[in-house]
């Protein structure tokens, strides 16, 4: 049961949209919260992961990994072609799914890989370079206040 109410949050706040659903579907309720297909989330270097989905029983043509918004969705959907067969025991969970994966900015999938009933999906985040750190020198010399005094003379 949640009991914080984010609405202040919302009324006070402008850009922080993303945050705040965030911390939303974080304190909701988990009732329904969907467990099929198992996953694991691995991080593999200090800027990428790897998201790893068991799909046994699906070939690659009925997997679909689309990236939308900053959340990767991954669906399968099994072909209808078991009408034939007469099953005694059916275990194995084929049953079609979606499954999403909510990305921070800039992060972005470079490949996905299907092995062994395994979906293996690469992440990187790759931050512009216009947001990354830069160093600006200081210059020795003259002050700000001096050349703009020495323009407004000439």
């Amino acid at each position: 049961m949640r009991t914080f109410d984010l609405a202040p949050l919302y009324r006070a706040t402008v850009g922080f949209d993303q945050m705040a659903d965030l911390m939303d579907r974080v304190l909701s309720d988990n009732v329904g919260a969907q467990t099929y297909p198992p996953y694991n989330i691995e991080k593999t270097a200090e800027d990428g992961w790897r998201i790893s989905i068991a799909v046994a029983g699906f070939a690659e043509s009925e997997l679909s990994i689309e990236l939308r918004e900053n959340a990767l969705i991954v669906s399968a959907k099994k072909a209808e072609d078991d009408r034939e067969r007469k099953y005694l025991h059916r275990g194995i969970a084929t049953r079609a799914f979606e499954r999403r994966f909510h990305l921070a900015d800039h992060v972005r999938a470079t490949g996905a890989t299907h092995v062994d009933g395994m979906l293996h999906i690469d992440l990187v985040r790759e931050v512009p370079e216009a947001l990354k750190p830069r160093r600006i020198e200081i210059a020795k010399g003259e002050t700000v206040e001096t050349k703009a005094v020495e323009n407004q003379a000439a």
